[in-house]
Formats: structure tokens, sequence, C-alpha cells
């Protein structure tokens, strides 16, 4: 697991970035730039998945395709929750986060939270007809690791509504 520390390290590192990537003045290029550190952390994500599976040349075959799927798809939920957080900090931003705003954004929230699950089940499921119990858990386990260190640096970045 040691390459899943430098994997947190870096997730934290790119999360920092969003409000100079987000910047008028940055234009086109704070979005390469993003572009570029959301291609790095793939890499390396896919570096510690790599490392920490112990997947036989048969069950490598099967995985990654399913592994990329994954990823793709989970891909557009972060999407839906960008888009949810830039809302929320425009609202928030402009003093305009109103009891109904604050209710939708919410509720928009919790279904792609369902939405993660969701996927979450459904590639265990596929994943689970092509290597090992134990492999599957380890495989949702580092996802769970990555996206929990992901979710707590996101939070802190977010002010509580008032």
């Amino acid at each position: 697991m040691k390459h899943l520390a430098s994997l947190l390290i870096f997730i934290a590192t790119l999360l920092s970035l969003p409000a100079v990537a987000q910047s008028p003045a940055s234009g086109g290029a704070a979005a390469d730039n993003m572009r570029i550190l959301r291609e790095k952390l793939m890499a390396d994500k896919r570096l510690v998945v790599a490392s920490n599976m112990t997947l036989t040349d048969a069950e490598s075959k099967a995985f990654w395709p399913i592994y990329d799927a994954y990823q793709a798809d989970l891909h557009k939920i972060n999407d839906q929750l960008g888009t949810i957080i830039s809302d929320y900090a425009r609202a928030f931003n402009d003093g305009k986060l109103t009891d109904a705003k604050a209710k939708t954004l919410i509720e928009r929230y919790l279904d792609v939270e369902a939405a993660e699950v969701k996927l979450k089940r459904t590639y265990a499921a596929r994943l689970a007809k092509v290597i090992p119990g134990l492999k599957v858990a380890r495989y949702i386990q580092i996802e769970n690791k990555v996206r929990a260190i992901v979710k707590y640096e996101i939070a802190g970045e977010i002010p509580l509504a008032k």
C-alpha cells in the first residue's frame, strides 16, 4: 500500500488547485493543466491498483477492461459532483443560497451519492464473475480509500451553508 499513500498525497495536492483552474484570467491554460493533472492521477491510480491487486495473467485480461469502464462511469459521476459544487459555490459567493436552492442542491448531491453506490454494486458484480471475491473486496477497498481522501479534501474546501 506504499503506492496508495503517494497517490493520496497527490490527490490532496490536485484538489487544492480547483480555485486556480476556475479563474477567468487563467483561461484555457488552467483547463489544460487540470486535464494533465487528471490524466496523471488516473495513471497513478492505475499503478496503485495494479501493484495491490496481484492479478494472474488471465485475471488481468478480464479485470482491466472492467476497471477502465468503471473509471469512465466514475468520471461522469465526478463531473456531476463538480457541477453541484460549482452551483453551490456560485450561490454561496453571490449570497443567493436560499432554503429552496439548498434543498435542490442537497437532493442533487444525494442522487449523485446513490448513483455512486449503484455503480459500485454493478461493477462489484461484474468483477465477481472474473476474479475471486477477495480480490473484488481488495479492489473496492482501494477505490474506497481513494474516494475517502477525495471527499475529505473536497469537504474541507466547501464552507458550511449559512
